[in-house]
Protein backbone atom coordinates (compact mmCIF):
# COMPACT_ATOMS: atom_id res chain seq x y z
CA UNK A 1 0.00 0.00 0.00
CA UNK A 2 1.80 3.72 -1.34
CA UNK A 3 1.66 6.43 1.22
CA UNK A 4 -1.26 8.21 -0.35
CA UNK A 5 -3.35 4.92 0.08
CA UNK A 6 -2.15 4.89 3.85
CA UNK A 7 -3.13 8.15 4.54
CA UNK A 8 -6.58 7.63 2.96
CA UNK A 9 -7.48 4.61 4.83
CA UNK A 10 -5.88 6.61 8.12
CA UNK A 11 -8.45 9.53 7.64
CA UNK A 12 -11.80 7.29 7.28
CA UNK A 13 -10.46 5.70 10.00
CA UNK A 14 -10.02 8.40 12.08
CA UNK A 15 -14.01 9.35 11.29
CA UNK A 16 -14.87 5.99 13.33
CA UNK A 17 -16.45 7.99 16.48
CA UNK A 18 -18.07 9.88 14.52
CA UNK A 19 -19.74 6.94 12.84
CA UNK A 20 -20.91 5.81 15.86
CA UNK A 21 -22.91 8.55 16.70
CA UNK A 22 -25.78 7.06 14.24
CA UNK A 23 -28.44 4.99 16.14
CA UNK A 24 -30.13 4.42 13.04
CA UNK A 25 -32.95 6.18 14.32
CA UNK A 26 -34.23 7.12 10.92
CA UNK A 27 -35.24 10.77 11.85
CA UNK A 28 -33.02 11.43 8.47
CA UNK A 29 -35.15 9.77 6.07
CA UNK A 30 -38.04 12.55 5.69
CA UNK A 31 -35.40 14.68 5.80
CA UNK A 32 -33.56 14.01 3.08
CA UNK A 33 -34.32 14.96 -0.44
CA UNK A 34 -32.96 11.87 -2.41
CA UNK A 35 -35.02 9.40 -0.22
CA UNK A 36 -37.86 11.22 -0.28
CA UNK A 37 -37.38 10.92 -4.18
CA UNK A 38 -35.48 7.60 -4.61
CA UNK A 39 -37.39 5.69 -2.09
CA UNK A 40 -34.09 3.92 -1.43
CA UNK A 41 -32.78 3.16 2.19
CA UNK A 42 -29.15 3.37 0.50
CA UNK A 43 -29.58 7.22 -0.75
CA UNK A 44 -30.35 8.05 2.81
CA UNK A 45 -28.16 9.45 5.22
CA UNK A 46 -28.00 6.62 7.50
CA UNK A 47 -28.19 4.03 4.69
CA UNK A 48 -24.72 6.15 3.26
CA UNK A 49 -23.67 6.21 7.27
CA UNK A 50 -23.50 2.15 6.80
CA UNK A 51 -21.93 2.10 3.63
CA UNK A 52 -19.13 4.27 5.22
CA UNK A 53 -18.79 2.04 8.04
CA UNK A 54 -18.73 -1.13 5.43
CA UNK A 55 -15.61 0.91 3.91
CA UNK A 56 -14.21 1.55 7.28
CA UNK A 57 -14.30 -2.29 8.82
CA UNK A 58 -12.86 -3.88 5.30
CA UNK A 59 -16.45 -5.38 4.36
CA UNK A 60 -16.58 -3.47 1.25
CA UNK A 61 -14.27 -1.73 -1.17
CA UNK A 62 -14.40 1.81 -1.80
CA UNK A 63 -14.28 1.11 -5.65
CA UNK A 64 -17.65 -0.56 -5.28
CA UNK A 65 -20.36 0.71 -7.56
CA UNK A 66 -22.94 0.69 -4.18
CA UNK A 67 -20.36 2.97 -2.18
CA UNK A 68 -19.37 5.00 -5.47
CA UNK A 69 -22.82 5.96 -6.97
CA UNK A 70 -25.02 6.28 -3.65
CA UNK A 71 -22.57 8.66 -2.03
CA UNK A 72 -22.34 10.45 -5.35
CA UNK A 73 -26.03 11.03 -5.43
CA UNK A 74 -26.02 12.69 -2.02
CA UNK A 75 -26.58 16.64 -2.57
CA UNK A 76 -24.63 17.59 0.75
CA UNK A 77 -27.65 19.24 1.65
CA UNK A 78 -26.77 18.41 5.79
CA UNK A 79 -30.27 18.80 6.41
CA UNK A 80 -29.88 15.58 8.05
CA UNK A 81 -27.78 17.44 10.84
CA UNK A 82 -30.54 19.61 11.52
CA UNK A 83 -33.09 16.61 12.74
CA UNK A 84 -30.93 13.99 13.98
CA UNK A 85 -30.84 14.15 17.78
CA UNK A 86 -27.12 12.11 18.37
CA UNK A 87 -25.50 14.95 16.67
CA UNK A 88 -24.25 12.82 13.81
CA UNK A 89 -21.66 15.47 11.70
CA UNK A 90 -22.63 13.80 8.71
CA UNK A 91 -20.91 16.69 6.05
CA UNK A 92 -18.02 16.15 7.68
CA UNK A 93 -18.21 12.19 7.62
CA UNK A 94 -19.49 13.21 3.57
CA UNK A 95 -16.17 14.90 2.99
CA UNK A 96 -13.62 12.50 4.11
CA UNK A 97 -15.91 9.38 2.46
CA UNK A 98 -15.61 11.29 -0.92
CA UNK A 99 -12.03 11.53 -0.28
CA UNK A 100 -11.96 8.19 0.19
CA UNK A 101 -14.51 7.01 -3.06
CA UNK A 102 -12.05 9.46 -5.46
CA UNK A 103 -8.85 7.96 -4.40
CA UNK A 104 -10.62 4.82 -5.38
CA UNK A 105 -11.94 6.04 -8.92
CA UNK A 106 -12.22 9.20 -10.56
CA UNK A 107 -14.85 10.99 -10.88
CA UNK A 108 -16.84 11.92 -13.85
CA UNK A 109 -15.19 14.10 -16.58
CA UNK A 110 -17.70 17.03 -16.06
CA UNK A 111 -17.00 17.07 -12.26
CA UNK A 112 -13.22 16.73 -13.09
CA UNK A 113 -13.05 20.02 -15.46
CA UNK A 114 -15.60 22.19 -13.61
CA UNK A 115 -13.45 21.98 -10.25
CA UNK A 116 -10.38 21.35 -12.32
CA UNK A 117 -11.25 24.74 -13.87
CA UNK A 118 -12.49 26.55 -10.88
CA UNK A 119 -9.20 26.02 -9.19
CA UNK A 120 -7.14 27.32 -11.33
CA UNK A 121 -7.69 31.41 -12.12
CA UNK A 122 -5.85 31.17 -15.19
CA UNK A 123 -8.57 28.83 -16.52
CA UNK A 124 -11.27 30.39 -14.81
CA UNK A 125 -11.42 33.92 -14.90
CA UNK A 126 -11.31 33.51 -18.84
CA UNK A 127 -14.18 30.87 -18.52
CA UNK A 128 -16.23 33.59 -17.00
CA UNK A 129 -14.87 36.39 -18.86
CA UNK A 130 -16.42 34.07 -22.17
CA UNK A 131 -19.67 33.22 -19.86
CA UNK A 132 -20.50 37.10 -19.27
CA UNK A 133 -19.79 37.96 -22.86
CA UNK A 134 -22.05 35.37 -23.75
CA UNK A 135 -24.55 36.01 -20.95
CA UNK A 136 -24.98 39.71 -22.18
CA UNK A 137 -25.26 38.47 -25.97
CA UNK A 138 -28.98 37.11 -24.76
CA UNK A 139 -28.22 33.64 -26.58
CA UNK A 140 -28.32 31.71 -22.69
CA UNK A 141 -32.09 32.88 -22.65
CA UNK A 142 -32.71 31.88 -26.11
CA UNK A 143 -31.13 28.56 -25.51
CA UNK A 144 -32.90 27.80 -22.10
CA UNK A 145 -36.37 28.26 -24.33
CA UNK A 146 -35.60 25.74 -27.43
CA UNK A 147 -33.23 23.60 -26.81
CA UNK A 148 -34.94 20.44 -25.98
CA UNK A 149 -34.39 18.51 -22.60
CA UNK A 150 -32.48 15.59 -23.39
CA UNK A 151 -28.87 14.52 -23.74
CA UNK A 152 -26.12 16.84 -24.54
CA UNK A 153 -28.46 19.53 -25.63
CA UNK A 154 -30.81 19.17 -22.17
CA UNK A 155 -27.27 19.75 -20.30
CA UNK A 156 -26.33 22.58 -22.14
CA UNK A 157 -30.11 23.92 -21.92
CA UNK A 158 -29.66 23.51 -18.02
CA UNK A 159 -26.38 25.21 -18.38
CA UNK A 160 -27.14 28.32 -20.42
CA UNK A 161 -30.99 28.87 -18.07
CA UNK A 162 -28.10 29.15 -14.80
CA UNK A 163 -26.34 31.55 -16.74
CA UNK A 164 -29.10 33.46 -17.85
CA UNK A 165 -30.94 33.03 -14.44
CA UNK A 166 -27.36 34.94 -12.93
CA UNK A 167 -27.98 38.00 -15.07
CA UNK A 168 -28.85 41.21 -13.30
CA UNK A 169 -32.52 41.73 -12.40
CA UNK A 170 -34.50 44.84 -11.40
CA UNK A 171 -38.35 43.97 -10.79
CA UNK A 172 -39.14 47.07 -9.23
CA UNK A 173 -37.77 48.86 -12.26
CA UNK A 174 -41.31 50.51 -13.24
CA UNK A 175 -42.37 50.60 -9.43
CA UNK A 176 -43.23 54.27 -7.86
CA UNK A 177 -42.23 54.39 -4.22
CA UNK A 178 -41.52 57.44 -1.78
CA UNK A 179 -38.01 58.49 -1.32
CA UNK A 180 -38.66 59.88 1.91
CA UNK A 181 -36.37 57.64 3.95
CA UNK A 182 -37.45 56.03 7.44
CA UNK A 183 -34.73 55.97 8.90
CA UNK A 184 -33.44 56.28 12.70
CA UNK A 185 -30.97 58.41 13.82
CA UNK A 186 -26.78 55.71 14.00
CA UNK A 187 -26.89 57.32 17.61
CA UNK A 188 -30.38 55.38 18.36
CA UNK A 189 -29.92 52.38 16.65
CA UNK A 190 -28.52 49.37 19.07
CA UNK A 191 -24.97 48.57 20.03
CA UNK A 192 -23.06 46.24 18.06
CA UNK A 193 -21.86 43.10 19.76
CA UNK A 194 -22.93 40.45 17.87
CA UNK A 195 -22.91 36.59 18.90
CA UNK A 196 -22.63 34.37 15.83
CA UNK A 197 -25.21 30.78 16.53
CA UNK A 198 -23.50 29.38 18.84
CA UNK A 199 -20.07 31.23 19.51
CA UNK A 200 -19.42 33.44 22.36
CA UNK A 201 -19.67 37.01 21.91
CA UNK A 202 -15.48 37.06 21.96
CA UNK A 203 -15.61 39.70 19.10
CA UNK A 204 -17.85 42.35 20.02
CA UNK A 205 -17.57 45.63 18.75
CA UNK A 206 -18.47 48.21 21.15
CA UNK A 207 -17.72 51.89 19.55
CA UNK A 208 -18.90 55.88 19.26
CA UNK A 209 -21.78 55.19 16.83
CA UNK A 210 -21.63 58.64 15.69
CA UNK A 211 -18.35 58.10 13.44
CA UNK A 212 -18.92 56.22 10.11
CA UNK A 213 -16.66 53.70 11.23
CA UNK A 214 -17.89 53.34 14.24
CA UNK A 215 -19.03 49.63 14.47
CA UNK A 216 -15.69 48.31 13.49
CA UNK A 217 -13.57 46.99 10.68
CA UNK A 218 -14.95 44.14 7.69
CA UNK A 219 -13.25 42.30 4.77
CA UNK A 220 -15.28 39.98 2.92
CA UNK A 221 -14.40 37.26 1.18
CA UNK A 222 -15.26 37.93 -2.93
CA UNK A 223 -15.13 34.65 -3.83
CA UNK A 224 -15.23 32.85 -7.37
CA UNK A 225 -18.29 32.63 -8.65
CA UNK A 226 -19.60 35.64 -6.62
CA UNK A 227 -17.14 37.54 -7.91
CA UNK A 228 -16.83 36.82 -11.75
CA UNK A 229 -20.92 36.02 -12.03
CA UNK A 230 -22.39 38.44 -9.10
CA UNK A 231 -19.99 40.91 -8.61
CA UNK A 232 -23.47 43.22 -8.31
CA UNK A 233 -23.91 41.38 -5.18
CA UNK A 234 -20.51 42.16 -3.38
CA UNK A 235 -20.88 45.84 -4.37
CA UNK A 236 -24.21 45.88 -2.91
CA UNK A 237 -22.37 43.98 0.33
CA UNK A 238 -19.70 46.42 0.18
CA UNK A 239 -22.37 49.70 -0.17
CA UNK A 240 -24.64 48.42 2.86
CA UNK A 241 -21.88 47.50 5.24
CA UNK A 242 -20.51 51.16 5.02
CA UNK A 243 -24.50 52.58 4.92
CA UNK A 244 -24.80 50.87 8.15
CA UNK A 245 -21.61 51.92 9.72
CA UNK A 246 -19.45 49.01 8.81
CA UNK A 247 -15.12 50.40 8.10
CA UNK A 248 -14.93 47.41 4.85
CA UNK A 249 -11.53 46.71 3.76
CA UNK A 250 -9.67 45.21 0.64
CA UNK A 251 -8.31 41.95 0.84
CA UNK A 252 -6.36 41.27 -2.34
CA UNK A 253 -4.69 38.01 -1.14
CA UNK A 254 -7.40 36.10 -1.16
CA UNK A 255 -9.04 33.15 -3.31
CA UNK A 256 -11.73 30.54 -3.62
CA UNK A 257 -13.38 29.34 -0.29
CA UNK A 258 -12.20 25.70 -1.16
CA UNK A 259 -15.95 24.32 -0.60
CA UNK A 260 -16.57 22.56 -4.03
CA UNK A 261 -13.37 21.05 -3.92
CA UNK A 262 -14.03 19.68 -0.30
CA UNK A 263 -17.63 18.72 -1.03
CA UNK A 264 -15.71 16.80 -4.03
CA UNK A 265 -13.87 14.92 -1.56
CA UNK A 266 -10.72 16.92 -3.05
CA UNK A 267 -9.72 17.78 0.59
CA UNK A 268 -5.55 18.90 -0.61
CA UNK A 269 -6.77 21.15 -2.77
CA UNK A 270 -9.73 22.83 -0.46
CA UNK A 271 -6.93 23.00 2.24
CA UNK A 272 -4.75 24.91 -0.19
CA UNK A 273 -7.29 27.28 -0.58
CA UNK A 274 -8.20 27.65 3.13
CA UNK A 275 -4.62 28.13 4.09
CA UNK A 276 -4.44 31.01 1.55
CA UNK A 277 -7.42 33.18 2.67
CA UNK A 278 -6.58 32.64 6.22
CA UNK A 279 -3.35 34.17 5.54
CA UNK A 280 -4.44 36.88 3.59
CA UNK A 281 -7.30 38.03 6.13
CA UNK A 282 -5.03 37.58 8.90
CA UNK A 283 -3.02 40.65 7.44
CA UNK A 284 -5.92 42.47 7.18
CA UNK A 285 -6.73 43.02 10.77
CA UNK A 286 -10.53 42.86 10.77
CA UNK A 287 -13.29 42.27 13.40
CA UNK A 288 -15.45 39.81 11.26
CA UNK A 289 -14.40 38.45 7.72
CA UNK A 290 -18.04 38.67 6.16
CA UNK A 291 -19.56 35.89 3.86
CA UNK A 292 -22.45 36.65 1.38
CA UNK A 293 -22.59 33.57 0.22
CA UNK A 294 -23.96 30.53 2.30
CA UNK A 295 -21.86 28.00 1.16
CA UNK A 296 -18.63 29.82 1.31
CA UNK A 297 -19.21 30.87 5.41
CA UNK A 298 -20.07 27.34 6.11
CA UNK A 299 -16.68 26.43 4.50
CA UNK A 300 -15.04 29.02 6.41
CA UNK A 301 -16.08 28.40 9.45
CA UNK A 302 -14.82 24.70 9.16
CA UNK A 303 -11.35 25.93 8.53
CA UNK A 304 -10.14 24.85 11.84
CA UNK A 305 -11.08 21.10 11.67
CA UNK A 306 -9.76 21.41 7.43
CA UNK A 307 -6.29 22.50 8.33
CA UNK A 308 -5.45 21.09 11.92
CA UNK A 309 -6.59 17.57 10.77
CA UNK A 310 -3.44 17.16 8.60
CA UNK A 311 -1.18 20.30 10.11
CA UNK A 312 -2.02 20.78 14.20
CA UNK A 313 0.75 23.49 13.73
CA UNK A 314 -2.04 25.63 11.16
CA UNK A 315 -5.08 25.18 13.48
CA UNK A 316 -4.69 28.03 15.63
CA UNK A 317 -4.56 30.56 13.24
CA UNK A 318 -7.47 28.11 11.38
CA UNK A 319 -9.45 28.47 14.09
CA UNK A 320 -9.46 31.97 15.12
CA UNK A 321 -10.20 33.03 11.27
CA UNK A 322 -13.19 30.83 11.14
CA UNK A 323 -14.30 32.56 14.77
CA UNK A 324 -14.74 35.76 13.15
CA UNK A 325 -16.38 34.41 9.97
CA UNK A 326 -20.23 36.00 9.88
CA UNK A 327 -23.25 36.18 7.74
CA UNK A 328 -23.72 39.26 6.13
CA UNK A 329 -26.88 38.96 7.22
CA UNK A 330 -25.74 38.09 10.52
CA UNK A 331 -23.66 41.04 11.26
CA UNK A 332 -26.65 43.50 9.89
CA UNK A 333 -29.68 41.91 11.57
CA UNK A 334 -28.91 39.49 14.53
CA UNK A 335 -29.35 39.56 18.22
CA UNK A 336 -32.75 41.97 17.42
CA UNK A 337 -30.83 44.48 15.89
CA UNK A 338 -32.15 45.99 12.83
CA UNK A 339 -30.37 47.69 9.22
CA UNK A 340 -30.79 51.09 8.78
CA UNK A 341 -33.83 51.94 7.58
CA UNK A 342 -34.06 52.79 3.50
CA UNK A 343 -36.82 53.89 1.44
CA UNK A 344 -40.37 52.40 0.93
CA UNK A 345 -39.94 49.43 -1.58
CA UNK A 346 -43.23 47.35 -2.65
CA UNK A 347 -42.29 44.12 -3.06
CA UNK A 348 -43.96 40.54 -2.11
CA UNK A 349 -41.07 38.54 -1.38
CA UNK A 350 -40.57 34.43 -0.84
CA UNK A 351 -37.49 33.77 1.44
CA UNK A 352 -35.47 30.61 0.40
CA UNK A 353 -32.66 29.52 3.14
CA UNK A 354 -29.81 28.68 1.80
CA UNK A 355 -29.00 24.52 3.25
CA UNK A 356 -25.32 25.75 4.16
CA UNK A 357 -26.87 28.96 6.24
CA UNK A 358 -29.58 26.68 8.06
CA UNK A 359 -28.15 23.47 8.10
CA UNK A 360 -24.82 23.91 8.28
CA UNK A 361 -24.29 27.36 10.21
CA UNK A 362 -27.71 26.97 11.55
CA UNK A 363 -28.72 30.74 10.71
CA UNK A 364 -32.55 31.37 10.46
CA UNK A 365 -34.19 34.57 11.93
CA UNK A 366 -31.63 37.21 10.57
CA UNK A 367 -32.47 36.71 6.94
CA UNK A 368 -36.20 37.15 7.75
CA UNK A 369 -35.25 40.08 9.69
CA UNK A 370 -33.11 41.61 7.67
CA UNK A 371 -36.26 41.49 4.85
CA UNK A 372 -38.64 42.80 6.73
CA UNK A 373 -36.94 45.76 7.81
CA UNK A 374 -37.16 46.54 4.12
CA UNK A 375 -40.41 49.10 4.21
CA UNK A 376 -42.89 47.64 1.43
CA UNK A 377 -41.99 44.23 1.54
CA UNK A 378 -44.04 41.54 2.28
CA UNK A 379 -42.60 37.91 2.99
CA UNK A 380 -44.78 35.33 1.77
CA UNK A 381 -44.38 31.86 3.15
CA UNK A 382 -42.42 29.63 0.59
CA UNK A 383 -43.79 25.07 0.81
CA UNK A 384 -40.96 23.48 2.21
CA UNK A 385 -38.65 26.30 2.43
CA UNK A 386 -36.03 24.00 4.32
CA UNK A 387 -35.55 21.79 1.18
CA UNK A 388 -33.01 22.02 -1.03
CA UNK A 389 -32.88 23.17 -4.25
CA UNK A 390 -30.91 20.70 -6.00
CA UNK A 391 -28.06 22.87 -7.12
CA UNK A 392 -25.55 22.08 -4.39
CA UNK A 393 -22.99 23.26 -6.20
CA UNK A 394 -22.03 21.70 -9.33
CA UNK A 395 -24.46 19.01 -8.66
CA UNK A 396 -27.52 20.85 -10.81
CA UNK A 397 -25.23 20.20 -14.11
CA UNK A 398 -23.53 16.70 -12.94
CA UNK A 399 -27.01 14.58 -11.88
CA UNK A 400 -29.16 17.36 -13.95
CA UNK A 401 -32.45 14.41 -14.02
CA UNK A 402 -32.60 14.34 -9.98
CA UNK A 403 -31.30 17.67 -9.36
CA UNK A 404 -33.96 19.12 -12.08
CA UNK A 405 -36.58 17.08 -10.07
CA UNK A 406 -35.94 18.92 -6.77
CA UNK A 407 -35.30 21.93 -8.77
CA UNK A 408 -38.41 21.98 -10.30
CA UNK A 409 -39.78 21.22 -7.13
CA UNK A 410 -38.74 24.35 -5.90
CA UNK A 411 -39.72 26.31 -8.58
CA UNK A 412 -42.94 25.67 -8.61
CA UNK A 413 -43.26 26.36 -4.79
CA UNK A 414 -41.76 29.64 -5.70
CA UNK A 415 -44.71 30.27 -8.43
CA UNK A 416 -47.44 28.95 -5.52
CA UNK A 417 -46.46 31.38 -3.08
CA UNK A 418 -47.07 34.09 -4.97
CA UNK A 419 -44.24 36.00 -5.07
CA UNK A 420 -42.47 38.62 -7.28
CA UNK A 421 -38.92 37.36 -6.34
CA UNK A 422 -37.27 34.75 -4.23
CA UNK A 423 -34.26 35.84 -2.21
CA UNK A 424 -31.72 33.37 -1.17
CA UNK A 425 -28.07 34.22 -0.20
CA UNK A 426 -25.59 31.73 -2.37
CA UNK A 427 -25.05 31.84 -5.85
CA UNK A 428 -25.53 28.52 -6.45
CA UNK A 429 -29.30 28.54 -4.91
CA UNK A 430 -29.64 31.72 -7.18
CA UNK A 431 -28.89 30.02 -10.31
CA UNK A 432 -30.07 26.79 -10.03
CA UNK A 433 -33.79 28.15 -8.59
CA UNK A 434 -33.55 31.07 -11.32
CA UNK A 435 -33.03 28.30 -14.00
CA UNK A 436 -35.96 26.32 -13.35
CA UNK A 437 -38.23 28.95 -12.27
CA UNK A 438 -37.37 30.03 -16.63
CA UNK A 439 -37.79 26.81 -17.40
CA UNK A 440 -41.02 26.80 -16.71
CA UNK A 441 -41.49 30.11 -18.41
CA UNK A 442 -41.85 32.00 -15.35
CA UNK A 443 -40.34 35.62 -15.08
CA UNK A 444 -39.70 35.62 -10.81
CA UNK A 445 -35.82 36.63 -10.44
CA UNK A 446 -34.15 35.13 -8.06
CA UNK A 447 -31.79 37.91 -6.26
CA UNK A 448 -30.14 37.91 -3.03
CA UNK A 449 -31.53 39.67 0.16
CA UNK A 450 -28.96 42.16 0.23
CA UNK A 451 -29.90 43.42 -3.89
CA UNK A 452 -33.48 44.30 -2.27
CA UNK A 453 -31.80 46.07 0.74
CA UNK A 454 -29.45 48.02 -1.54
CA UNK A 455 -32.36 48.87 -3.77
CA UNK A 456 -34.20 50.60 -0.50
CA UNK A 457 -30.92 52.24 0.12
CA UNK A 458 -30.20 53.69 -3.18
CA UNK A 459 -34.04 55.13 -3.48
CA UNK A 460 -33.49 56.67 0.04
CA UNK A 461 -30.37 58.02 -1.36
CA UNK A 462 -28.17 57.26 1.07
CA UNK A 463 -25.39 56.57 -2.04
CA UNK A 464 -23.79 59.14 -3.45
CA UNK A 465 -24.73 59.92 -6.97
CA UNK A 466 -28.08 57.95 -6.30
CA UNK A 467 -31.33 58.34 -7.98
Amino acid sequence: MGREEVRLAGALEGQAERLSHCVHCGFCLPACPTYTRLGDEADSPRGRLHLMGAVLEGRLDPGADAFQDHLDRCLGCRACETVCPSGVEYGHLLERAREVAVAARPPSRIQRALLGAIGRRTLFVPWMWASRLFRASGLPAAAARYFPDRGLLGTLKLGSAMLAASGPSRPWRDRRASRRPAVRPHAERPPASLSAPGEADSLAVEADLSRPSSRGRVAFLTGCVQDQLFNRVNQATRRVLEANGWEVVSVPDQGCCGALHAHGGRLEDARTMAWRNVQGFREAGVDWVVANAAGCGAAMKEYGELLGEVDDGRREDAEAFSRRVVDVTVLLASDGRTPRIGAQLPLRVAYDPPCHLLHAQRVSGPPERLLASIPGVELVPLASADECCGGAGIYGITHRELGGEIGGDKAAAVEASGAEVVATGNPGCMMQIGAHLRLRGSEIPALHPIEILDESYRRAGFYAGSS
